[in-house]
């Protein structure tokens, strides 16, 4: 025989579901939906790389930054070329400190190569601040290697320099790319330009931040230019501040460290403007933020690695290069690359055999180095133009050579109809 429940009893089941359901939605709401800071995020910070150039870290502080995190490096041998004077100044003028490595790693190997070089770059330094990990470009890896790929390199960073470490990302990949293995363990340094109190109300795999990136566009006295703002709460502070140990640097002879503008010309590939500068694809890829490798157009710039660190107060649009000579090199090759002319680096460098230069030895290179006025050329300043007046027994490819352009570019620059001629006295912008 069935039972029948009476209206009354139905109504009160169907109610008790219902109520049931709101719970569930409620609790799953709270613990999924919400991210916020860790404490009060009461500390002022930027983060800065080579893109600002020299910065006077005494009128930075004097604006109320109170946090500084410095790039150190990217891959598995570019050392950003202003770290070491970007450090030690800030150090000077008693702001806190931290490191961040860019990672481009595309396996478990190259992680683990990445990170040992992050480790050998910031050795002996004195991090106030976690060290950070900047993975956003995964060129095309699957979810589950990039979270393989993040998990070794902060297992091995941590292992090698004893210091906590922490994930730089914006929103998306931290709601949909980075997992809980990585949240449960790794505290998150969030890029989010939007409303922090919005957050609130936002899926992440974390619940909590330890600072936020409120601004790509930031002005602060003492940087020429935009810079990234951040406010940090009191637990990106770490534990430990003593030095950190010594790692030895697994790319000695091969690190490079500073970057040239390259104007892309019709028909160039990365692969041929890679192999050109003997820089790989992935570098390119990385450092450019490029989304799509066979796309690039004429005219677009695009940032190059070289082998060079920035030294003094200077720019390097005003001031002087220190290149690190690498096996092969030659002088010829080095004054082709900047720009400049063998003369102008055997003078500057008291070089008594311009044939003969040694792997590892450190060579100025600089900008503003007047030539002999008798070769009747103007300064390779990049912040002008350069006019040359050609000479006899001169050629277009020779002048090329000199400036470290190219025949096509003087042709297309001065409207030249035959390249095979040109005219002592005639006058050339390069």
């Amino acid at each position: 025989m069935k039972k029948i429940l009476s209206n009354k009893s139905f109504l009160i089941l169907v109610f008790s579901i219902i109520f049931s359901l709101c719970t569930t939605i409620m609790e799953l709401y709270n613990t999924s939906y919400a991210l916020s800071p860790e404490s009060s995020l009461s500390y002022k910070g930027i983060d800065v790389s080579d893109w600002q150039g020299y910065i006077d870290y005494n009128r930075v502080k004097n604006a109320g930054i109170e946090v500084v995190y410095i790039k150190s490096s990217q891959g598995s041998n570019w050392k950003d070329p202003y770290f070491e004077i970007n450090y030690q100044n800030a150090k000077a003028n008693g702001l806190k400190v931290g490191f961040y490595h860019f990672l481009t790693a595309v396996n478990t190997r190259q992680a683990e190569q990445e990170a040992t070089f992050f480790a050998s770059v910031i050795s002996g330094k004195q991090a106030d601040c976690k060290l950070a990990m900047d993975y956003e470009t995964f060129q095309g890896v699957d979810i589950e290697t990039i979270n393989q790929i993040s998990q070794v390199f902060l297992e091995t960073v941590q292992r090698l320099t004893g210091k906590q470490v922490i994930i730089y990302s914006d929103l998306y990949n931290a709601s949909n790319i980075f997992g809980e293995n990585l949240s449960s363990n790794y505290s998150l340094w969030l890029a989010y330009y939007g409303d922090i109190d919005r957050l609130e109300n936002i899926n992440s795999t974390w619940d909590n931040y330890i600072g936020v990136q409120y601004s790509d566009e930031g002005r602060i006295n003492g940087i020429s230019g935009r810079v990234d703002m951040d406010l940090f709460t009191q637990d990106i502070f770490i534990d430990n501040v003593e030095d950190i140990p010594f790692t030895d640097n697994p790319n000695q002879e091969e690190f490079s460290s500073s970057t040239i503008d390259y104007t892309v010309k019709k028909g160039d590939t990365l692969y041929r403007i890679a192999l050109q500068y003997g820089t790989t694809i992935n570098e390119l890829v990385s450092i450019n933020n490029i989304r799509n490798p066979n796309l690039i157009f004429p005219g677009e710039v695009l940032r190059i690695p070289t082998n060079s660190t920035v030294e003094g107060n200077e720019t390097r649009a005003t001031g002087k290069i220190i290149y690190t000579v690498k096996r092969g090199d030659t002088l010829s090759g080095i004054a082709q690359f900047y720009g400049v002319t063998v003369g102008q680096i055997v003078s500057l460098n008291n070089i008594q055999n311009a044939n003969l230069i040694f792997p590892g030895e450190k060579l100025r290179i600089t900008s503003n180095l007047m030539p002999n006025s008798s070769q009747n050329q103007t300064i390779n300043n990049p912040t002008t133009q350069k006019i040359y007046i050609v000479r006899r027994g001169d050629t277009l490819s020779a002048i090329a050579l000199m400036y470290g352009t190219t025949v096509q570019r003087l042709v297309q620059l001065n409207n030249i109809m035959n390249p095979n001629i040109i005219y002592p006295g005639q006058r050339l912008r390069i």
